[in-house]
Order: C-alpha cells, then structure tokens, then sequence
C-alpha cells in the first residue's frame, strides 16, 4: 500500500512510522508539487490539508483515505472528495491543551495588565494604580463547544468563572454550566465577560458574527478569536470596537492572513493580534502521528474504530 506524506515529518516520527509498519511503502516529500509525480500510485494521502485542489484529486486515482494532520478542512475540494467517495479523517483534539492554555494566558494578561506593567519597565515607571481585576466570579461564553472548547471551561473552573458553551443542538457537555445553541445564544452574550469563538469554517459560520451580536454583548466585554479568521468580518470588528459596543479584542485569526503591515487594525489600543499561533506546541505532531497511527492499523486491518471522520458534506 503506498502512502504519500505532502510534507516532511521529524525524523524520529518517520523512523516510529516505519517501524509500527514496517511491511507498508511511505513516501515523504517537502510538498505537493515534489508529491505530483507519485499521487496517481497513492492510496492514502497525509496533508496539513491546505495544499490539495481538484486536479491533485483527480490525478490520485487509486486514492481511498485522506489523513489531515490538523483539524482545518475549509481549504479542501470537499466536493471532488465526496464524489470519489474518498474516506477523510483529521487531527481533532490535538489543538485542545495549546489553545485552552494560549486562551487562559491572554485573558489573565487582559485581566492583569502584564503588558502595561511590562512598558512601564522599559519607561522605568513604577505606578501602583492600574485597573487590575480577577477571572474568578467572571463569566465566558465558549462558541464552540466541541474538544478545544471543553479544555478552555476545565481551566476556566479552575479559576472559579461561570462557563457557557454554544453548539448545535445545546446538548450538555463537562466542565459547562449551561449551554445554549447559535439561535439561542444572545442571552448568554449579554450575560459574559469573556466571549471565545471557536466555530469552525463552514458556509453556514463565515462572516457569522454581525453587529446585532457585538450590541447584545457587555461594553465591558473581551471577545477573542482563535476559531477562524472568517467567522466575523475585519470591517465589522474594527467598527464595533470605534463604536466602543465591546472593550477589546483578542485575535489569533483574521479574515486576511498574514495581515498586511498597513492594515489599521495593528494600530488600534484595544486589540490584541497574535499571528495565527494558539495552536503551535512543539508536542502537535507527535499527538497527530497517535491519530494517524491508530486509524492506519484501524485501515490495514479493514476495521471500523477510526477516529476524526469527517463529514465531507459539513465539512467537519
């Protein structure tokens, strides 16, 4: 069975691969276009999932089972996938300890002012009266309350906030206090502190977010996103932050990325940009490999236990 890699992992998890597999055929290449010349012979493909077009599924003929070492599906030809009834599973879960922690970081930095205090030592400033106050007894609202979400309310406990989660159908899930729908949210808007998007990029969640939303939140409200960069229009964030509807927002994505150096945004006081990294740990390939290694088994031995398969008429 030959197996095509569409990037080229550490050597130490190559070497691991080749010996759990030792009878199976891997190829690994720095990128798709070095990949080209094999696709027609593959039979499972694995990608970070930004790299495939319809042309490299039609060229990968013998193609049965697609393996995406991230959890990001919105730049895949799902529709050419579907057509050749192409199996597709990803690396959900990986995400949820370096995004809950990346989360819980930036908000204690809001709360505390670690960046104020951090300039006034470089100005040699010592001024005690900054407005500093506690997570406990704060409210967040999780939009997404899937893996990553559930991580973010287990740490959000911990520091004593009420936790809200938002899913498709309000079905309860750990660590949440109550949880509502996309339809039935706006209470829990009006009620949190901390708003979290976490929605994946879907047609039915790009450009989600309106302005009726951001009016229905606190003005004392922090919104961040770690989700996708499409879920609200940079346009409409920059108005409702100018309008001052919420107090800041923390963006980890953004509708255009990387943002260009002019961009406005860069220069508003109540924004915080970090450039599309919650996720980077240096443990996330080793925990997509475990995936990969449990349904490559799951795949050669032609049973069904695999774990992440996507619905490629969702797109999640």
């Amino acid at each position: 069975m030959k197996t095509i890699f569409t990037f080229t992992p550490p050597a130490e998890l190559i070497q691991d691969l080749t010996d759990s597999f030792p009878s199976e055929d891997f190829s690994f290449y720095p990128d798709i276009q070095h990949a080209e010349k094999e696709l027609s012979n593959a039979e499972v493909l694995v990608t970070y999932g930004e790299d495939l077009t319809e042309t490299h599924i039609q060229l990968a003929d013998q193609l049965k089972w697609i393996m995406v070492t991230s959890a990001g599906l919105e730049k895949m030809p799902l529709q050419a996938i579907k057509e050749k009834g192409i199996l597709v599973t990803n690396a959900r879960g990986i995400h949820k300890i370096p995004m809950a922690e990346f989360t819980l970081g930036l908000m204690l930095q809001y709360a505390k002012q670690f960046p104020v205090m951090q300039k006034q030592q470089k100005e040699h400033v010592w001024k005690k009266g900054l407005p500093i106050f506690e997570l406990s007894g704060q409210t967040i609202l999780i939009v997404g309350a899937g893996a990553i979400g559930s991580e973010i309310a287990r740490l959000a406990k911990a520091f004593g906030m009420k936790t809200i989660g938002v899913n498709s159908s309000g079905e309860k899930r750990d660590y949440f206090d109550e949880m509502q729908t996309l339809d039935s949210m706006y209470e829990g808007l009006g009620a949190s502190d901390f708003i979290v998007n976490i929605l994946p990029s879907t047609s039915e969640t790009k450009h989600f977010y309106q302005k009726h939303h951001f009016k229905s939140m606190k003005n004392t409200a922090v919104f961040i996103n770690i989700g996708r960069g499409d879920a609200v229009k940079t346009e409409v964030l920059m108005e409702v932050l100018q309008e001052k509807m919420i107090s800041h927002a923390i963006l980890d994505v953004l509708e255009e990325e990387p943002l260009p150096e002019e961009h406005p945004i860069w220069s508003m006081d109540n924004v915080t940009i970090t450039p599309h990294i919650s996720s980077n740990t240096n443990l996330y390939l080793p925990r997509a490999f475990e995936i990969l290694k449990h349904n490559y088994r799951t795949y050669t031995n032609k049973q069904e236990d695999f774990l992440n398969v996507i619905d490629v008429e969702k797109g999640y």
